[in-house]
């Protein structure tokens, strides 16, 4: 059986060599190391918060996942879910801003959830997995319009209502998607096609879980950070009652 070659992740990982496939790129683990050494010399930066984001981001592209995601679709979106909504708000909170920046934190949403929705459309998809430089501009582009979001909502100079705002819209178009991926009539990423049934799925059934890692699972952090926002709100109204 013949399974598919990802440009950069290499050929669908089977359940045989599963955990033999870390991918030790040598730029990825030196971005990596940059990236511990900027939180670690940051005095502004929260550390924990950024050894975290270096390590969701070893598991996205250091770990078997990377290979995992050649052969299943539902690994791809966990894969896009860790780095959108996982690393990018533990980056934001490692490297934070004063303010709330420039451009409108209605823009900073409406250009994320296009460029989430854009690559995954099939043809997109399809094409930002076909070659190394676009599989990083896939990967770049996610990641750098969740982080951008995320640091503006977590800025302290934003507003509750504007930030809780942001995350209800984030959340509400995330599911979305996951519903049109869930409820397609037919399998729509067929670059998997062949390396699904390796894995005990057919075509339909690994979409529909993608759709579901993203409609349900992908959620979380986003309730997790607007819960945490609110709770902080009502925090001085209680202390002066």
């Amino acid at each position: 059986m013949s399974v598919p070659m990802i440009a950069y992740c290499g050929p669908a990982a089977l359940p045989s060599d599963l955990w033999s496939r870390w991918n030790f790129d040598p730029l990825v683990i030196f971005v990596l190391l940059l990236l511990a050494a900027a939180v670690t010399r940051s005095r502004t930066a929260d550390r924990r918060a950024g050894w975290s984001a270096v390590a969701v981001m070893a598991i996205v592209f250091v770990s078997p996942l990377c290979a995992l995601s050649s052969a299943l679709f539902s690994a791809r979106v966990l894969h896009h879910v860790l780095l959108i909504a996982v690393a990018a708000p533990l980056l934001a909170k490692a490297l934070p801003r004063s303010n709330a920046g420039r451009v409108p934190l209605a823009v900073l949403v409406a250009l994320h959830a296009v460029i989430l929705w854009l690559w995954h459309t099939p043809g997109a998809y399809t094409w930002g997995l076909a070659s190394v430089a676009a599989y990083w501009l896939m990967q770049l582009t996610l990641l750098g319009s969740a982080w951008m979001m995320w640091r503006a909502i977590l800025a302290p100079s934003m507003q509750v209502g504007p930030a809780l705002g942001a995350l209800a819209a984030t959340i509400v178009q995330m599911g979305l998607l996951g519903a049109v991926i869930v409820f397609a009539p037919r399998p729509l990423y067929l670059l998997h096609f062949a390396s699904t049934y390796a894995w005990g799925f057919d075509p339909m059934s690994d979409q529909q879980l993608a759709g579901l890692l993203m409609w349900v699972p992908a959620m979380v952090p986003y309730l997790i950070v607007g819960l945490s926002i609110a709770a902080s709100s009502l925090r001085p109204r209680e202390t002066g009652a």
